[in-house]
């Protein structure tokens, strides 16, 4: 029997035998993927010790060449079967893997490696099919993904920061029919942490340790217009909760999501709207949202343009960004051209507005921050394989 190039990899190295490997070859047919993201980036202005406090960003980032995270997919999805299994694993590897602050709860600080993905799928033939997922999985709402190459802009919205980013726990989606699907899960916690759990035993929390029993619970529910609506056909509405302990607060907290893409008349033309909303449990004041809107457009088979403008409202005892103004107004505008095979190549002009008046941006020397607006201008390139 002849081996992927993959396999005869790892029997090479010993990862495997050449005994299991030709069953496997035999039963599963494991694909490998990934990417490798790249990009270099300039924050107007001197001092980077106060720079926009959404995900993924940063001092480290600024004014400079980075590497942002390798990608490793190892999948094998599910087949027509009625009774299918399969798995999917997505590893990253780089600066972005202490972001994503998935280290198990054994782990002894933050290493260049991380879990984003790692999941047996299965199927059972109820109805149509409920598909699952065990282990650690992306979160079920949000606009934008955990990974950069799947969103319309390289830096991400104040909206996905926010947001629960993976779970530890089980996960059903069910496809009722064309128009309407839904899904529905139990976690440890809202995440990330993989095997956290509310109930310790290394918690940090600020109301003490939760039952043995208690858990985080999410559903989310999405239609798509059908082809007879006309250039409506593929457009989506989608809504969804995440209820549960937050390792990042300290408390219980629910997220809830709706949002939303529209095809337009105008050929290329999709637009989209988000709204976020964050709250905390045994808050005294404040609130955390977001609404933002996004126009993405394909100009020519190589060229696309997308936008994005977002309004963070981040106040009170509530608020969960720290060091950010209790209004921002953010405004990102992003061209893809498609120069290179396999290569998603961007550059992306943002600014990011203190709409209450502060001084949040830049440093007047002494490390404190003294500018309203903070402008970035990057370059991203994404090679995927």
């Amino acid at each position: 029997m002849k081996l992927n190039k993959w396999t005869l990899g790892l029997v090479a190295v010993g990862v495997v035998s050449l005994t299991s490997a030709v069953k496997a070859e035999e039963k599963t047919p494991v694909s490998l993927s990934g990417y490798v993201d790249t990009s270099v980036q300039w924050n107007l202005g001197t001092g980077n010790a106060n720079n926009p406090a959404y995900s993924f960003g940063g001092p480290s980032k600024a004014d400079g060449f980075n590497l942002n995270v390798v990608q490793l997919t190892l999948d094998n999805p599910l087949d027509e079967s009625e009774w299918a299994a399969g798995y999917h694993v997505d590893a990253w590897m780089g600066p972005d893997a202490n972001s994503l602050f998935t280290q198990s709860i054994n782990a002894d600080g933050a290493a260049d490696f991380a879990i984003r993905q790692a999941y047996v799928s299965l199927r059972t033939p109820v109805g149509n099919g409920i598909e699952w997922k065990l282990g650690v999985f992306d979160t079920i709402i949000g606009y934008e993904s955990v990974a950069s190459p799947n969103n319309p802009n390289y830096t991400r919205s104040y909206g996905q920061t926010i947001e629960p980013q993976t779970h530890t726990g089980l996960l059903g989606s069910y496809l009722v029919n064309d128009v309407v699907s839904v899904a529905a899960g139990i976690a440890n916690t809202v995440g990330p942490v993989i095997n956290s759990k509310a109930h310790g035993p290394n918690l940090v929390s600020a109301t003490g340790p939760e039952a043995e029993s208690f858990k985080t619970y999410m559903a989310s529910a999405a239609l798509t217009a059908p082809e007879s609506l006309g250039f409506l056909s593929g457009s989506t509405l989608y809504g969804g909760f995440v209820t549960g302990f937050g390792e990042g607060s300290g408390r219980n907290q629910t997220s809830y999501y709706v949002g939303s893409t529209l095809a337009t008349p105008v050929t290329g033309l999709r637009l989209g709207a988000a709204f976020d909303y964050l709250d905390v449990r045994d808050s005294t004041s404040g609130e955390t949202w977001t609404i933002a809107g996004y126009a993405s457009f394909q100009a020519t088979e190589k060229l696309s343009l997308h936008g994005r403008v977002e309004y963070l409202r981040n106040r009170g005892d509530q608020a969960v960004l720290f060091d950010t103004p209790s209004r921002v107004v953010a405004t990102t505008v992003t061209a893809q051209y498609d120069l290179w095979k396999n290569v998603l190549s961007r550059v992306e002009l943002r600014w990011d507005h203190s709409a209450d008046g502060t001084d949040a941006y830049g440093d007047d020397g002494a490390g404190n921050a003294d500018l309203k607006n903070a402008v970035m201008v990057a370059a991203n390139l994404i090679y995927k394989f």
